[in-house]
C-alpha cells in the first residue's frame, strides 16, 4: 500500500492542515517528518478551530495513528501542553507515537536562538526564536540530545555537560549572558521522561510494518518548499528539508514506497520572515489578501507577507518534489477582485526568465512579469465541483494548472472541513 507525501509548495502556511484533515479519515497513519514548533496547521471542524504546532494533523481523526518522526525536533514542554489542550477539548492523544531518534529542543537552544537573532540586527534570518535552528545544528554536529536520552540520566547529563562546555563560553563571552547550569537543565529534561514514555517507539519499524500490512501512510511536511535548507531561498530558510526527499529521511520510509506527492499551493502567495518575495504587495491589495485570508502565522502570530500567485515558484516546487498532484487552497479569498494578476515570469535586469534564477542575487533582483485574468464576485464557498464555480474562477484554476507543472486535484473554497472540491481522488 502507498506512502503519500503531502507538503507545502510555496513558503509554508499553504493550508496543509486542511488537506491532511481531508484525507485523515481514509489513511491509517499521519507522520510529521521534519521541523519543530516553528510550524503550524489550522484545522476547522464545524465551529471549532484547532491550531496544531508539533502534533500531526491526523491527531484529529480518531482512526488515525499520529506519528512524530525522527526528522522532527521536539520541545517537550510545548508538545505536552499541546496534547493537554487537545485532551481538554475531547481529542484523544493516546495514540500518538514519537520516534526515539527525534531530537530534543533544550532551554539552551532556545536561549541561543533568541540572542543570536538579536545580535544579527538587520541581518537577522527571521527565525521564530524557538530553538529549532540551534537544535538542528547540534544534530548535524553530533552533539544533540535525542528522545531516547531522556531515559538514561547518565547519558543525558554527559550530553548536556558536553554541549554547555562550549555554549556557556559563547553565552558569557560573546553575548554577555549568564551561563546555564548543567544539573538544572538535566533535571528539567528528565521530568519529561515519564509523560513521554508511553508514546516513544521505533517508528521506522512501525511504519514499514504498517505498509507491509496494507496500511496507508500519509507523510506531512511543515513549512514549505521555498523554506527547505537545500532547495529554498537560502539563507532565509528553515533548518530542515520540508521537500519530498525529507519525508524519507525524516520518517525511515524508503523512497520506493512513496507513490504520490501532493503539493499544497495557495491561490495567491504568502510568506513569514525575511527574504526575497517577488510578488509581494505593499498596497491595499496586499492588505486585502491578509485581512480576507486571515493571514497571521498559526505558531508565530506574525502577519504574513502577501502577494499574487507565482508560477515560477509553483513549477520549481513541482520539479523539486516530483509533484503528482496539487491541492489549491483559499480560492475563495480572491472572490470580489475585478482582475487577478498571476506572475508567469521574472524580469531580472532586463532579461525575462520563466524559472527561478540560479543565484540568490538573481532572485533578489527578480521583478514579476504578470498576466491578468478576470475575477469573479459570486460566493464560491458552497461549490463542491468545478462546474459549480463561476466561469472566471474555473478559468483561473485552469490557468494555474497550466503554468504550475502538475494537475490540480483538489480546491479549497472555504475554511470549513468540507469546503473542498475534489477533482481527482488524492488516494486513488
Amino acid at each position: 500500500m502507498p506512502a503519500i507525501v503531502l507538503l507545502g509548495a510555496q513558503w509554508g502556511d499553504e493550508g496543509k492542515g486542511k488537506a491532511t484533515d481531508l484525507l485523515g479519515g481514509r489513511v491509517d497513519y499521519v507522520v510529521r517528518y521534519q521541523g519543530g514548533n516553528n510550524a503550524g496547521h489550522t484545522v476547522v471542524i464545524g465551529d471549532q478551530r484547532f491550531a496544531l504546532h508539533l502534533l500531526p494533523s491526523g491527531i484529529l481523526s480518531p482512526n488515525v495513528v499520529p506519528v512524530i518522526g525522527n526528522g522532527v525536533v521536539i520541545d517537550p514542554a510545548v508538545l505536552l501542553k499541546e496534547m493537554a489542550g487537545l485532551q481538554e477539548r475531547g481529542v484523544d492523544t493516546s495514540r500518538l507515537l514519537i520516534s526515539a531518534n527525534a531530537h530534543i529542543i533544550t532551554p539552551y537552544h532556545v536561549t541561543l536562538d533568541k540572542v543570536t537573532e538579536r545580535f544579527l540586527g538587520n541581518a537577522k534570518i527571521g527565525t521564530t526564536g524557538r530553538g529549532i535552528g540551534p537544535t538542528y545544528m547540534d544534530k548535524v554536529a553530533r552533539v544533540g540530545v535525542r528522545v531516547q536520552d531522556l531515559f538514561d540520566p547518565s547519558i543525558l547529563r554527559q550530553k548536556v555537560e558536553g554541549a554547555l562546555a562550549n555554549k556557556n563560553q559563547v553565552l558569557v563571552k560573546v553575548f554577555n549572558r549568564r551561563s546555564l547550569d548543567v544539573d538544572a537543565i538535566t533535571d528539567a529534561l528528565l521530568e519529561y521522561a515519564a509523560p513521554l514514555a508511553p508514546h516513544v517507539a521505533d517508528t521506522g519499524i512501525v511504519l514499514n510494518d504498517a505498509l507491509d500490512a496494507g496500511k496507508t501512510v500519509l507523510l506531512e511536511g511543515g513549512q514549505g518548499t521555498l523554506l527547505d535548507v537545500d532547495h529554498g531561498t537560502y539563507p532565509f530558510v528553515t533548518s530542515s528539508n520540508p521537500t519530498a526527499g525529507g519525508a524519507c529521511t525524516g520518517s525511515g520510509i524508503g523512497p520506493t514506497r512513496v507513490t504520490r506527492v501532493i503539493g499544497i499551493l495557495k491561490a495567491y502567495t504568502t510568506r513569514v520572515g525575511s527574504g526575497p518575495f517577488p510578488t509581494e504587495l505593499l498596497d491595499e491589495y496586499g492588505e486585502r489578501l491578509r485581512s480576507v485570508g486571515g493571514e497571521v502565522g498559526v505558531t508565530t502570530g506574525r502577519p504574513r507577507r502577501c502577494g499574487w500567485f507565482d508560477a515560477p515558484i509553483a513549477r520549481y516546487a513541482s520539479r523539486i518534489n516530483g509533484l503528482t498532484d496539487i491541492f489549491l487552497t483559499k480560492l475563495d479569498v480572491l472572490t470580489g477582485l475585478e482582475r487577478i494578476p498571476v506572475c508567469v515570469a521574472y524580469d531580472i535586469d532586463g532579461e525575462v526568465v520563466r524559472e527561478l534564477p540560479m543565484t540568490q542575487t538573481g532572485f533578489h533582483h527578480a521583478r514579476p512579469v504578470y498576466e491578468e485574468l478576470p475575477g469573479w464576485s459570486e460566493d464560491i464557498s458552497g461549490a463542491r465541483s468545478v462546474e459549480d464555480l463561476p466561469a472566471n474562477a474555473q478559468a483561473y484554476v485552469r490557468f494555474l494548472e497550466e503554468v504550475s507543472g502538475a494537475p490540480i486535484s483538489a480546491i479549497g473554497v472555504g475554511q470549513d472541513r468540507d469546503a473542498t472540491i475534489v477533482v481527482r481522488d488524492l488516494l486513488g
